[in-house]
């Protein structure tokens, strides 16, 4: 990915971070318990919250832990995703 799409998927990963920590606080859930109940590491959602994999590094979620967390959370995969796509191919 170059310059300007690894841009777009940072802030990309910063919203739907944000859209995580919405849904789980709508829910009345720790993060430590959407971690557990996801079958992830507490630290790895809090990363996720902070559209982050590890420090300075956009999320990247496997789709199985995308749909678990929605699950956990009760809300709609599509709910969680940010309305609009990057472009994660750059200029063809």
């Amino acid at each position: 990915m170059a310059g300007r799409a690894v841009d777009g998927w940072a802030a990309y990963g910063r919203q739907l971070g944000v859209n995580l920590q919405r849904a789980r606080m709508a829910a009345g859930l720790s993060q430590e318990r959407v971690a557990h109940l996801a079958g992830i590491a507490s630290y790895t959602y809090q990363k996720f919250e902070k559209g982050e994999s590890r420090p300075g590094t956009p999320m990247n979620p496997q789709l199985l832990t995308l749909l678990a967390l929605s699950q956990v959370l009760d809300t709609p995969l599509v709910d969680l995703l940010p309305d609009t796509q990057p472009d994660v191919l750059g200029p063809s």
